[in-house]
């Protein structure tokens, strides 16, 4: 059998791969380096990267995340730096080697950098670029757009750190927030995430946040909540929704967070 390995630059090694998946693996990562039988090679990339043949600046931008799964790593990375694993336990559905080759890509095209943290953590990460920190509007107002599309979840799909993060990123109404200053924290079954709103501006991220001024436990009613197809009141009373805190928080939070 061909036994290829990645040359030693990468981070993360992709799983097996049969000798065809292997080398289109390498072709569409665009490495510039590998090794055959002990022996470092190079070679050329012989899988087109995907064009429109329109001088159009939309279709450019589809040229550079238009890939399947891009625009959920870039979605990812808007709530923070990430180790190869977080984006895998984030994108349950991606395959390895489909996410070491989004990640390749999105680093050629300057939107994504990799960074050594310091010890004794020692872990290598990926984060966006300034130029790629540019797809945050775009992302957020798409991500707007598609939650009102939502509707209830189908049987085989989850709800992720991350993407409820991206969730509160995407609903934020910052001219409904004015000089507010308050801290949420989410609790969505296992799911653990935080909203900070300050002076206009809200910053999101996983895990709990202590001492928050309201703590909201919701299950899928959440997303009725932000849509304003249930008032706090009713969420309350029906128990879809729970809080502790002062309950007035809630109120002010369907106002700041809207789908």
């Amino acid at each position: 059998m061909l036994t290829l390995q990645c040359h030693a630059e990468l981070a993360e090694a992709p799983p097996q791969l049969c000798d065809f998946d292997m080398l289109h693996y390498i072709a569409r990562t665009s490495q510039k380096q590998v090794l055959y039988n002990n022996k470092s090679i190079g070679y050329t990339s012989i899988m087109p990267q995907r064009a429109y043949g329109q001088y159009c600046g939309f279709a450019r931008a589809l040229e550079v995340v238009g890939e399947r799964w891009a625009l959920l790593i870039i979605r990812d990375l808007l709530v923070g730096p990430r180790r190869f694993s977080d984006l895998q336990h984030g994108l349950p559905g991606i395959p390895s080697n489909i996410l070491t080759g989004r990640l390749r890509e999105l680093e050629e095209a300057g939107l994504v950098a990799r960074r050594l943290l310091p010890p004794p953590s020692g872990a290598i990460v990926y984060e966006l670029t300034p130029v790629g920190r540019e797809l945050e509007e775009p992302v957020i107002s798409l991500g707007r757009w598609g939650a009102k599309r939502l509707g209830d979840p189908r049987p085989d799909e989850i709800v992720t750190e991350d993407s409820m993060a991206a969730a509160l990123l995407a609903t934020f109404r910052p001219e409904a927030a004015g000089r507010a200053n308050v801290s949420y924290e989410l609790r969505l079954g296992e799911i653990l995430v935080h909203a900070q709103v300050r002076n206009g501006k809200v910053a999101v991220g996983r895990g709990s946040l202590p001492k928050a001024d309201l703590i909201i436990e919701a299950g899928p009613a959440i997303r009725a909540l932000l849509a304003r197809e249930i008032t706090p009141q009713e969420a309350l009373k029906k128990k879809i929704v729970r809080v502790k805190g002062d309950p007035k928080l809630l109120t002010r939070f369907t106002q700041m967070f809207q789908i």
